[in-house]
């Protein structure tokens, strides 16, 4: 099931003396967060005005009511939240958060299941999903070759696995 309510980021520390917050953005870029005027607390519960900017690999933001430095300290460690309807992804795109929990079957076969998706990181040239079955973890590449269907909706991914890919040495 999709949260209404995505983790968008942390606050990691404070900027100045004026309430300005230090925040480790969780997307494919700090641009990503000053498309935003409002951003959520404690999962969506508490709605807080924001302006962002990126500033090297991080965000600066500033919140409403947050004024001084010690202002901001209070927040240091709060996660972000920004809420589904908000954005549109481009067709293809999903959230990570959607992927994470979604099985791993077999594109030929669908009553072959590798797994469920339990991580998604970013390497140079694609991403790359962390499944994992028995105990066992899996890294399989997010290629057109791979990948032949997400559907979060539904919850599950189909693969074709490249040789070797789930051939378990014993």
């Amino acid at each position: 099931m999709k949260k209404q309510f995505l983790e968008v980021g942390k606050i990691v520390g404070t900027h100045g003396v004026r309430g300005e917050m230090r925040v480790n953005p969780w997307s494919d870029s700090p641009d990503f967060l000053t498309a935003f005027k409002s951003l959520y607390f404690d999962g969506g519960a508490e709605k807080k005005n924001v302006k962002c900017r990126p500033h090297k690999n991080i965000v600066l933001m500033t919140a409403e009511g947050v004024t001084t430095v010690e202002d901001a300290e209070k927040l240091r460690g709060k996660v972000l939240y920004i809420n589904r309807d908000d954005v549109k992804l481009p067709e293809g795109r999903n959230f990570v958060q959607d992927l994470i929990g979604c099985k791993v079957l077999d594109a030929d076969d669908t009553s072959v299941e590798y797994g469920e998706i339990k991580d998604v990181f970013k390497t140079g040239a694609n991403d790359v999903y962390t499944v994992k079955k028995d105990g066992k973890e899996y890294l399989v590449p997010v290629i057109d070759s791979v990948v032949v269907e997400k559907n979060v909706d539904e919850g599950f991914v189909l693969i074709r696995p490249m040789k070797g890919l789930f051939d378990d040495e014993d």
